[in-house]
């Protein structure tokens, strides 16, 4: 299975996949992350390649904005593939995104969150409704059902 996080910077999209992760490796599944931010140029198609390329884990997780439906579309074209679209108003994404080690410009995050094409998702989480401990929670019992 493919589990794409998608949303805005600043949502919540990578603590979130990183709770996910080691709550699923808990129950011994197994686990594999690829992460928008590793790519500085052409990321969605070299995301696109590397998980194309790498050997499918039980779980294979992948985490980006995919503010555009073309991007959204090409990773639809993979086999079982889940999109969990994880959101948060333009304010608290600008706020977390202050907060990070290495943030991007707040124009980024302001066009972003107003062209963000919201997805055919498979579940949607609200990061100004739930935490992300619970938000982990909701996802991990979903692909526990989907697998």
């Amino acid at each position: 299975m493919i589990l794409v996080i998608c949303g805005p910077p600043g949502a919540g999209k990578t603590t979130i996949t990183n709770r996910v992760c080691r709550r699923l490796e808990e129950r011994d599944t197994a686990v594999r992350i690829h992460r928008s931010d590793a790519f500085s140029s052409r990321t969605y198609e070299q995301l696109y390649e590397r998980v194309v390329a790498d050997p499918v884990a039980a779980v294979t997780i992948v985490d980006g904005t995919f503010y555009r439906r073309e991007w959204q579309a090409r990773f639809r074209t993979l086999d079982d593939v889940r999109f969990v679209h994880v959101t948060a108003s333009l304010e608290t994404c600008l706020e977390r995104n202050r907060t990070r080690s290495d943030p991007i410009d707040e124009q980024g995050v302001h066009v972003i969150h107003r062209e963000f094409d919201e997805p055919e998702a498979a579940l949607r989480i609200d990061t100004d409704d739930c935490s992300a401990a619970t938000a982990a929670d909701r996802i991990v019992d979903a692909v526990t059902a989907w697998i």
